[in-house]
């Protein structure tokens, strides 16, 4: 196993939830959440500097693909926003892992736990990221291979 933090991301259209891991890379758990804000970019700039202070060495986007598989127009917008990501952390590698159901297990999480159903909605999308990146982790321990597919960085923003 490859030793160093990770961040997670889990990308919606309205919100970004960011998740870290351990130096080890064992456990994953929620670091924020933040408003998307495509205008002025200042969800990029938060995990940017995330990056920094935790001296991540990967982040781990999820790809939200269908249950057949199929990628639609999220997938599409998530694989836009990892580009511009990536172009903004090099040389940090940015990898997109299918998220499939993260969100579902994430509301179902939170239920279980007691928190009501208009609470979800502060948190839900750092569980998301907390399972998104707790999945890519176990998966790299379970292979010895990274987990999804590296993204090629974007035009740097300016």
């Amino acid at each position: 196993m490859r030793r160093g933090v990770r961040l997670g991301v889990d990308v919606g259209s309205v919100r970004v939830g960011l998740a870290a891991s351990d130096p080890s890379g064992f456990i994953a758990t929620p670091v924020e959440t933040l408003k998307r804000d495509r205008a002025q970019g200042s969800d990029l700039r938060r995990i940017v500097t995330e990056v920094a202070e935790r001296d991540v060495v990967e982040i781990i986007v999820g790809l939200p693909v269908s249950l057949s598989g199929r990628e639609g127009p999220a997938a599409a917008a998530v694989r836009d926003y990892a580009a511009e990501l990536a172009g903004r952390v090099v040389p940090v590698p940015v990898r997109l892992v299918d998220e499939r159901l993260s969100t579902v297990s994430a509301h179902q999480a939170l239920t279980a736990s007691g928190r009501s159903g208009r609470r979800h909605r502060e948190v839900v999308d750092q569980v998301a990221a907390v399972l998104i990146l707790q999945t890519a982790l176990d998966a790299e321990r379970a292979t010895g291979r990274p987990p999804g597919s590296t993204v090629d960085p974007g035009p740097a923003p300016g």
